[in-house]
């Protein structure tokens, strides 16, 4: 592989906790010097070919003061992610061939959402609610109707829905249907990127000659959408089909010789997303790099603390013949086709 490169004069790794407009212009003209000077050549060239996957390194989870702060229990966790993040991306400009990017994406009116449930009294559920199927059956949540409505669903068809959506996430050893905090709302600043990815990322397309892949999840208001590769529940009540799996970037992401994984959450979107990538592809295995330093679980205290389950899942995936890998080593270190 390339050697690691200095980080460009723009870059300021302290900066990954800040919003603001990424200077397109001038980071175009700096990236065609850069690849001149470190004589970088066009991604479409490169002998062993690497995809950088970043799953929803979106403000809604990486910045402080939105949604829903990926903090871990550091209490920093999203942000020195992505500053170590960052700096993987401008090292290694030479080694990553392709950048695909998740973005969860939602709207007010969603299952995991407050305004979809009621209780007898007709009050909205608090954030990190967990909704079992025993609370459904008992009447403690229901389907607000107003909510019906407004995703100009029938009544009846939503609640049959709600009863056999938290059944199927039992049945499948799935987390319990959770309602988060508004978040990653489309339109709004939390749906995008950390600014500082996003340069990178921009810097990295316009340097390599590669063109930054977006892939949008998470729009369908009946099923959580934690994967990139498909929703939670994927067939409604009466068998109707919810939302295809993504199979177009399951057979895009086998087409590369490795696949390096960082990104939000660990517990939760990381971990679905490379539980689906192995359950439909294991063959790439072998070619799957996480990095544990770059990914962080969602804790919030006094109500949720992933980190055990977050562990878990890596585990469980280094067993299946993942690499799991920190930032801070080199590539050419790395085990597998990256050595």
């Amino acid at each position: 592989m390339d050697g690691e490169l200095p980080l460009p004069p723009h870059a300021d790794l302290e900066r990954v906790g800040e919003v603001w407009r990424v200077d397109y212009d001038s980071r175009f003209r700096e990236a065609t010097a850069w690849a001149g000077e470190h004589a970088l050549e066009p991604a479409a060239r490169d002998g062993t070919r690497v995809c950088l996957l970043l799953v929803d390194v979106q403000n809604t989870f990486c910045t402080p003061g939105f949604e829903l702060f990926v903090a871990g229990r550091s209490g920093t966790g999203a942000l020195d992610d992505n500053r170590r993040l960052c700096e993987l991306v401008y090292r290694n400009l030479g080694a990553i061939t392709q950048t695909v990017v998740t973005m969860d994406t939602h709207q007010a009116f969603q299952i995991f959402h407050a305004p979809f449930l009621v209780d007898e009294g007709g009050r909205h559920p608090d954030p990190y609610t967990l909704v079992t199927p025993e609370d459904v059956s008992s009447g403690c949540w229901q389907v607000d109707s107003y909510a019906a409505e407004a995703l100009g669903i029938g009544a009846k068809a939503v609640a049959e829905h709600l009863r056999s959506y938290v059944e199927t996430l039992a049945a499948g050893g799935k987390y319990d249907l959770t309602i988060w905090p508004f978040h990653a709302l489309l339109g709004g600043i939390g749906h995008a990127l950390v600014s500082a990815v996003e340069e990178a990322v921009f810097f990295h397309a316009i340097a390599r000659h590669s063109q930054t892949r977006f892939e949008l999840k998470g729009r369908n208001p009946l099923t959580e959408h934690y994967s990139a590769l498909g929703p939670e529940v994927s067939r409604g009540a009466r068998g109707e089909l919810l939302e295809e799996r993504n199979s177009e970037l399951v057979e895009l992401l086998l087409e590369f010789d490795a696949v390096i994984v960082a990104g939000q959450a660990k517990s939760h979107c990381v971990a679905w997303t490379v539980d689906d990538l192995l359950d439909g592809a294991p063959e790439i295995a072998p070619r799957l790099y996480l990095l544990e330093d770059c990914s962080s679980p969602v804790v919030v205290p006094g109500a949720v603390d992933y980190t055990d389950d977050a562990d878990a899942a890596f585990a469980r995936f280094a067993h299946a013949g993942v690499h799991v890998v920190r930032s801070t080593e080199p590539l050419a270190r790395w085990p597998g086709p990256l050595a």
